[in-house]
């Protein structure tokens, strides 16, 4: 950093090495030293990382293709921690020359003119990095240069002259990690236009052929889903890139969980305020599960892992505002509360015909109904739909308790916790299968468990359920009808 001429560079030893000698160098060391490559990344520990290094090893160009919501573009962005702090580069230059390798024809008359004088400047990590989506209307001058014919007018010059060159983003990113993000979104005269950057390692502009051996590590994005509906990479540029590396959504719960709790951005006052079962928890990310299973959702198009961080959020928050209309100053989680995530599910699914037949909301509902269904059993005996006569079910009290009232049991979702609570507590027979099953369970996430056995109860058809403007009425299917007789 105290170096700031070339003579002085040459001085201290400094070796020139390449972007992608260097990612290998300070991999090998982060892995000697037993220290995590991509920190904050969960549930790639065993798939997805492993072949990243791998490819960082062998100094691929590399396509990281995944569904929306895995990750691609956080895991791009975290190869610059394997880069070298500061590196030196000839003050001045649009390209970042290396002073002991200068390309650019501006690099080369420099140092010939000034020698070991020539200024040097050192570049950080956190700059080293250039990212680009790819949108129609990207150009071949936005990524690659064109002529620039207001410098050609400043400087006096002919077109026949290289300085009147305006680089584009990619010779820009020289000793850079550059990423195009959704690439089958690239035009195919596009794509063609980095057959030779990747490969040969020069460029092309308008007539001008430069040999500027570019020195770049390419990371490429796209989501298969891309292949068929919009676009696609055509084959020599997939030919050229060294490793294709698929990703995946998390495969259990306890990952999903863990990534939602570091990507949320929930305000102090919603922790301080908002308890959150962990039942609660583990419900939400069944919901993204269940989604992803669903016959009336596009399993091609994915469900993002935004999903379930956005859930939380609006858990919270709807959790928050009922505590403020009640002026309870701390709450709990109620199910109930989960009605609140369904803005959330509804703009982040692609639903099939027969799903748009049901409607978004309806199915977004019927996905927290499901996730309750499946999670039941890990915490309760299975719901038995037939069971001989002379055989007592555990469930069978609290049926019959609801089979006896007349009017229903309603939970309303504006109500005060004292009052929910309350009416919770009415269902003695609730108290009773909490204490044979969950008996350490404690006595604040008790009420989120109790509504939860209800759900699975109407989930079961053990019990009716029905939504109203201000809450949920329960009722058993069959007691209405039989007292109205």
């Amino acid at each position: 950093m105290n170096i700031k001429t070339l003579g002085a560079l040459k001085a201290s030893e400094y070796k020139s090495q390449s972007i992608k000698d260097e990612l290998r160098n300070n991999l090998i060391q982060k892995i000697k030293n037993k220290e995590t490559t991509f920190e904050g990344v969960h549930g790639y520990e065993n798939t997805v990382i492993p072949e990243l290094e791998r490819a960082i090893l062998s100094r691929h160009n590399i396509n990281l293709l995944g569904l929306r919501g895995q990750a691609k573009t956080r895991l791009a962005r975290l190869m610059l921690n394997l880069l070298d702090e500061y590196i030196p580069y000839v003050e001045g230059s649009e390209i970042n020359d290396d002073p002991l390798q200068p390309i650019s024809r501006f690099a080369i008359e420099l140092i010939k003119e000034k020698g070991d004088d020539t200024p040097i400047a050192w570049l950080h990590r956190s700059e080293r990095f250039a990212e680009k989506l790819a949108t129609p209307d990207v150009t071949v001058a936005d990524i690659i240069g064109d002529v620039d014919p207001i410098k050609a007018a400043n400087l006096k010059l002919s077109y026949a002259d290289d300085r009147v060159i305006h680089y584009g983003m990619i010779p820009r990113a020289n000793r850079c990690i550059f990423v195009i993000n959704e690439l089958p979104d690239l035009q195919a005269r596009i794509q063609v236009a980095l057959f030779n950057i990747l490969q040969e390692g020069d460029i092309q502009i308008r007539g001008f052929k430069l040999r500027l051996p570019l020195d770049i590590q390419f990371l490429f994005t796209a989501n298969p889903e891309d292949y068929t509906n919009r676009g696609s990479i055509v084959t020599p540029l997939k030919d050229r890139i060294g490793s294709q590396i698929l990703t995946h959504y998390p495969i259990n719960i306890e990952t999903a969980r863990q990534i939602t709790q570091q990507e949320a951005k929930l305000v102090e006052s919603q922790k301080s305020t908002v308890t959150v079962p962990d039942l609660a928890r583990d419900l939400l990310e069944q919901i993204v599960f269940e989604a992803r299973d669903s016959e009336y959702i596009d399993a091609k198009s994915g469900v993002s892992a935004r999903l379930s961080i956005t859930a939380l959020e609006n858990l919270l928050s709807t959790a928050e505002r009922r505590a403020l209309i009640a002026g309870d100053e701390k709450t709990t989680v109620r199910l109930s509360d989960f009605v609140g995530v369904i803005p959330s599910i509804t703009g982040k699914v692609e639903l099939v015909y027969e799903g748009e037949q049901e409607g978004a909301a309806l199915v977004a509902f019927n996905l927290i109904g499901e996730a309750v269904k499946t999670l039941f059993v890990e915490y309760f005996p299975e719901i038995e739909k037939l069971k001989k006569q002379d055989e007592d079910g555990e469930y069978d009290d609290i049926v019959s308790w609801f089979f006896n009232q007349k009017e229903g049991f309603e939970l309303l979702d504006d109500a005060k916790d004292k009052d929910y609570q309350n009416l919770l507590n009415v269902i003695s027979p609730l108290d009773d299968l909490l204490g044979k099953h969950q008996p350490n369970l404690a006595v604040e996430d008790s009420y989120f468990v109790k509504e939860f056995v209800l759900w699975a109860l109407v989930e079961f058809k053990q019990l009716s359920k029905h939504r109203f403007t201000e809450g949920l009425q329960f009722k058993d299917p069959y007691g209405g009808f039989i007292s109205g007789i």
